[in-house]
């Protein structure tokens, strides 16, 4: 589990400086034994409008494509 965590938190880091360049970021919160990656949006991101897509097309495509064991990405704070 502890390696599914540093290849999740590699992917995220791809695309963490796209998401500061907007003032926003990402927190792993938990990885269930489902396979589900539970990620919380934080600063700019958290309130954005476009979050939805910006989990959709860009958080969970990089973390499916580089981590494929998990089965679903969801923001607890969207």
């Amino acid at each position: 589990m502890e390696n599914l965590h540093k290849r999740v938190e590699d992917a995220l880091d791809t695309i963490r400086p796209y998401l500061e360049a907007d003032g926003g970021n990402v927190e792993v919160v938990e990885i269930t034994d489902d396979q589900t990656l539970k990620l919380e949006l934080i600063g700019a991101c958290k309130s954005c409008h476009m979050s939805h897509m910006t989990m959709r097309a860009g958080i969970e495509e990089t973390i499916k494509r580089a981590v494929p064991e998990i089965k679903q990405v969801v923001a607890i704070n969207q």
